[in-house]
């Protein structure tokens, strides 16, 4: 397949040469043959020509969670990874969010399967431990053959601080990542919200900050004697930042991300009891989100990632209680991001964290692979329910005015684009 895109202005800080300058970009057989002020092509040729058009790497997801097997109501493998793509990712991390729980080689195999043939590549996270219960590790080894890169018991607390230790140490003989969720369960309790004035004017129970910054804390003290890879999905607090700045100072092997919506709303916006807006960890204070955008900006904070959670209408339209935490993300993850960073800073953070998960690096020259992002970052809109393309529709970003619209990716010699025309 050849595709030409015309007069895009490229993102790519890496080569003084391409960055903010526009070019043509003729790509043969999923190989970037020509970049150029103009490309005379050979027919036939799918000619992409957009006012304002940008072109970035392909973004990466260190989170996202879809449902299958298991939970397919919520999200298909193959529907999740079209969205990921007409959103804007080549390449996303599963969390172990399914039934059953990816915990053998088998699990990831039968996963990665499923998910050839796409524009976006899929790269699962296994369990930590079997079942995800906490108690023995799962096939680490044997699963990071399989082609998991990383280990993550997804949104629970590792409750015995012994065994994370094992798995440090045992991860370490063939360069292993572990995950640990940020929050002790103990402290949580039955907790649905950020602890103070909103949850008590709410009624709702709280969520202290302690919950996340006392297992952070703990984690590190752990890695400190250990050693290993240790990463911290989805931090939230002011205190959170300090600690991670704290670790990496001491020249810890730590990384941590934070989900995008914990850096656009705060507990201020649950006082419709809107149920899109329950997640964890809980949606915190402005002087939270402060610290948050400031740990990214100071390169403390790794990654951001939409915590792309589908969850089906009938697990959300009941009391704030009971229903499960999670939103949708990817629909409206530049559109936030560049409203907050800025266009350059946005791409920084969309496309870096390939190394850290043993991703391949893709590049924009002649001769390397096409992995490229589509977009126009300077489109002002508001996001509604047409703008979902998940099956589920679960979005907190719902009727938020956003900067910028992405057209889609082009990887794997496939390109996929949204509705634009």
């Amino acid at each position: 397949m050849n595709i030409l895109i015309k007069s895009a202005k490229i993102v790519y800080p890496q080569d003084k040469g391409l960055h903010l300058k526009k070019k043509d970009i003729f790509i043969k057989n999923g190989i970037i043959d020509t970049i150029s002020s103009s490309v005379d092509v050979p027919s036939p040729t799918k000619i992409i020509d957009i006012k304002n058009l940008h072109v970035s790497l392909g973004w990466m997801d260190s989170g996202v969670s879809f449902g299958e097997p298991g939970y397919e109501e919520r999200e298909t493998l193959a529907n999740g990874l079209d969205v990921a793509a007409i959103s804007g990712y080549t390449d996303i991390i599963l969390n172990p969010n399914t039934n059953p729980l990816p915990d053998t080689s088998s699990d990831i195999v039968f996963v990665m399967e499923k998910a050839k043939g796409k524009t976006t590549d899929l790269h699962p996270l296994g369990t930590l431990t079997k079942n995800s219960e906490g108690k023995d590790l799962a096939e680490l080894f044997d699963m990071g053959n399989a082609g998991a890169v990383g280990f993550y018991d997804f949104k629970k607390q590792i409750s015995n601080p012994n065994l994370l230790k094992i798995a440090l140490l045992y991860a370490q003989n063939f360069d292993g990542l572990v995950f640990s969720y940020p929050q002790d369960g103990n402290i949580k309790g039955k907790g649905v919200v950020n602890e103070g004035e909103n949850s008590t004017v709410l009624g709702l129970k709280g969520i202290p900050a302690l919950a996340e910054e006392l297992q952070i804390s703990r984690d590190l003290f752990i890695l400190e004697y250990t050693g290993g890879k240790l990463h911290i999905p989805t931090i939230s607090t002011k205190n959170s930042v300090k600690l991670v700045a704290a670790a990496k100072k001491k020249g810890l092997d730590v990384s941590c991300s934070v989900a995008i919506h914990n850096l656009m709303f705060t507990d201020d916006s649950l006082k419709d009891f809107n149920t899109n807006f329950k997640v964890v960890p809980p949606l915190r204070t402005k002087e939270d989100c402060k610290a948050l955008i400031k740990g990214l900006k100071d390169g403390v904070i790794d990654y951001v990632t939409t915590d792309h959670t589908p969850i089906d209408i009938e697990e959300k339209r009941v009391e704030f209680d009971h229903a499960l935490e999670g939103t949708i993300g990817f629909e409206s993850a530049f559109g936030s991001l560049n409203r907050l960073f800025g266009l350059e800073d946005s791409i920084a953070l969309l496309t870096k964290g390939r190394e850290r998960f043993a991703i391949r690096e893709p590049k924009i020259a002649p001769g390397a692979t096409a992995n490229l992002c589509l977009f126009n970052p300077n489109v002002d809109w508001v996001f509604g329910p047409e703008h979902i393309e998940s099956t589920s529709k679960n979005s907190m970003f719902l009727e938020t005015t956003l900067k910028g619209k992405v057209y889609g990716t082009i990887n794997n010699n496939q390109i996929a684009l949204s509705n634009f025309e």
